[in-house]
């Protein structure tokens, strides 16, 4: 760490693994719920349980990201942040929002609108605190009069998403034009500025973890920022396949859709391109998992999986079946949730004083146990929609009756989610009580974080 306000990252990384641990134990009580019986049916039920669990994720992503920007702003522009009492404010509303929505869903305080189901008066405290963030980013970059490349595209994804949530803020009475101007905050997020955001901060990792050439990582970056607008923008067309909008909208969302893959295949070469020279031999092993992790396991949930069932010949009979979960929990996972835990293993040892060079055990574990459960969890979504499409539309078996024939899939499911569940309390355990606290390791000197990690560079400093 290299500039003092750079700590209030820290405590945006705490805020985010809290919710991160809250909203895998909503989506295991979510799982548990079609195997039955359910006794807390009248308190939480199915519909309350996941709209907290997918509503958690996009908040404690988010705070994941500001507090990646908070930590690479300053890094990049050389300097400290505007205002850190802002940030901190920022913070406390921002986690005050939060809980007050999610409490809200469970006594039906919601506003319906899936995956937006925010009541108005939250969203309007979300675009207050988005504002009051860019305008402390915009401020600290025009203090320092100084910005990269992969700074400016970090920052412009996030300035994308805070504009791409005002049409949230509109109410439509007819649901087919509401679901349609939906997809223009849901889709334009995840499937495109959000990728500008996993491109920037993969760019800034990789290029302190290999030692790659700032100038080659910037050119790839660019390719990516291309390949996103080209096909995510367009690629929104694949929400519209069924809504009774028109139907050349099936054209341009095959064609743009298969196109979607490529950004994300470009994050997986380069990737490759910046580890093949330096290997893994950064001391910081962790972050490096979690770095390599983001860019493969994005290239296959978002890439792989979402190509094999947006094509619209495909998505008519996968439709609203698991096969969408299956996509969604791999993409998500390796697109955002493992680039913020990329993020934060790599601030952390900056952050609290800690050695680099002393990743522990425990963070290993916790790495390879969210994989692997991960993994398990997309397969088990994958052969349960598959069924289900088979049953629900080639034999017409009744919905429930489909769901009973589901439940050995739910049991593979809750097993593997069991085991991604322990990884990521392993992770808590790592981050809370193997780390010590954030004030004991504030250093400030030249040496540190003064250029990229390479053997050299090593070799130097032990002198």
């Amino acid at each position: 760490m290299r500039f003092k306000s750079q700590r209030v990252a820290y405590y945006y990384f705490v805020v985010a693994v809290l919710l991160y641990a809250l909203q895998i134990a909503l989506g295991l009580l979510s799982a548990a719920k079609y195997l039955g019986p359910d006794p807390l049916l009248h308190i939480l039920p199915f519909d309350k349980t996941k709209e907290i669990h997918t509503n958690l994720l996009i908040v404690w992503v988010l705070t994941g990201f500001m507090g990646a920007a908070y930590y690479v702003v300053p890094e990049e522009s050389r300097t400290e942040i505007y205002s850190e009492k802002l940030a901190y404010g920022q913070l406390i509303a921002w986690t005050l929002m939060g809980l007050t929505t999610v409490t809200g869903y469970v006594f039906g305080w919601t506003a319906g609108n899936k995956l937006l189901e925010q009541p108005f008066p939250m969203k309007l405290v979300i675009v207050v605190v988005m504002l009051a963030f860019l305008f402390n980013i915009g401020m600290t970059i025009r203090k320092a009069g100084r910005w990269t490349t992969t700074e400016g595209v970090l920052v412009a994804g996030l300035v994308s998403a805070a504009l791409l949530y005002l049409p949230a803020l509109i109410d439509f009475d007819n649901y087919t034009v509401g679901v349609f101007y939906r997809w223009w905050t849901v889709h334009l997020w995840v499937e495109g500025v959000w990728e500008l955001i996993q491109g920037g901060l993969l760019a800034f990792l990789l290029i302190r973890l290999s030692g790659a050439d700032r100038e080659v990582m910037e050119k790839w970056l660019y390719v990516i920022v291309g390949l996103t607008f080209i096909s995510g923008i367009l690629g929104t067309a694949h929400h519209y396949y069924w809504i009774g909008v028109p139907k050349y909208w099936v054209a341009f969302g095959g064609f743009f859709s298969a196109l979607e893959p490529l950004s994300f295949f470009g994050m997986a070469v380069y990737a490759y391109s910046a580890l093949r020279r330096s290997g893994l031999s950064h001391p910081n092993r962790l972050a490096l998992h979690w770095t390599i992790g983001s860019a493969v396991y994005s290239a296959l949930g978002a890439g792989i999986l979402g190509l094999a069932h947006t094509w619209p010949a495909v998505n008519k009979w996968t439709h609203g079946t698991l096969i969408t979960a299956m996509h969604g929990h791999m993409a998500f996972f390796g697109a955002y949730v493992m680039i913020v835990l990329a993020m934060i293993t790599y601030a952390m040892p900056g952050l609290i004083g800690r050695d680099e060079e002393k990743s522990s055990a425990l963070g290993m574990w916790a790495f390879w146990l969210q994989v692997f459960g991960m993994f398990g969890m997309t397969m088990a979504f994958a052969t349960a929609g598959i069924v289900q499409t088979y049953l629900e539309h080639i034999m017409s078996i009744g919905y429930l009756d489909t769901q009973h024939k589901l439940a050995v899939h739910f049991i593979m499911l809750i097993a593997t989610g069991s085991l991604f569940a322990v990884g990521v309390l392993l992770f808590l355990l790592d981050f809370f009580f193997v780390m010590v606290s954030p004030r004991a390791g504030v250093r400030t000197t030249a040496r540190e974080g003064a250029a990229p990690w390479s053997p050299a560079a090593a070799a130097e400093a032990g002198k």
